[in-house]
């Protein structure tokens, strides 16, 4: 089961497909879900424990603007310790295919000078970027913030690492709409 699919509530089965209702929403399965599954969830979308906790006990949510309000509110009150954790899970941004062509090497040795100033991964969110814009606007966003203080960073990432989660959970609960419905074991 792919992570960013809840499992089926304990004491429910799948529905073979031709049974199915229609299919609740994304936000409904969510705020449904039991918490370590809505935790584990949470944890795809920021590998922060202190922000996935405060999203999920503060279920349930009536739409999905109140979610990602919830969201970058946990967000904005993470810790420097926070953001390292969920910093330090984070992997290199994923380039559109086809992307890596002829930036690879500059991009590679972007990505090295930007750990090794700062100790972590550079993280940017990509959501609003047309594919062929995405391989230069890291490069550039890069070589820009390699300049940056390392306070002035760590709130940079910060940033980017909510801007992250709000696309991740805008995509998770969208992505439940589409699990199969399950329907309590008689």
């Amino acid at each position: 089961m792919p992570a960013h699919r809840l499992p089926p509530l304990p004491g429910h089965t799948a529905l073979p497909a031709q049974h199915r209702p229609r299919t609740p929403a994304g936000l409904e399965r969510f705020n449904a879900a039991a918490a370590d599954d809505a935790l584990r969830a949470l944890l795809t979308c920021c590998r922060s424990l202190r922000w996935a906790h405060r999203v999920a006990d503060h279920r349930p949510y009536p739409d999905l603007d109140s979610l990602l309000a919830a969201a970058d509110e946990a967000a904005y009150d993470l810790t420097s310790a926070d953001v390292a954790e969920a910093l330090a899970t984070e992997s290199l941004t994923l380039l559109p295919d086809g992307a890596y062509s002829a930036a690879h090497t500059a991009l590679s040795a972007a990505h090295a000078a930007y750990e090794s100033r700062f100790g972590h991964v550079f993280v940017i969110c990509l959501d609003d970027v047309p594919p062929e814009e995405a391989a230069d606007r890291v490069l550039a966003a890069i070589r820009s913030r390699l300049t940056n203080d390392p306070e002035e960073e760590r709130l940079l990432a910060a940033e980017e690492l909510r801007r992250l989660a709000r696309g991740r959970l805008t995509r998770l609960v969208r992505d439940i709409s589409d699990a199969p419905v399950v329907e309590r074991a008689r």
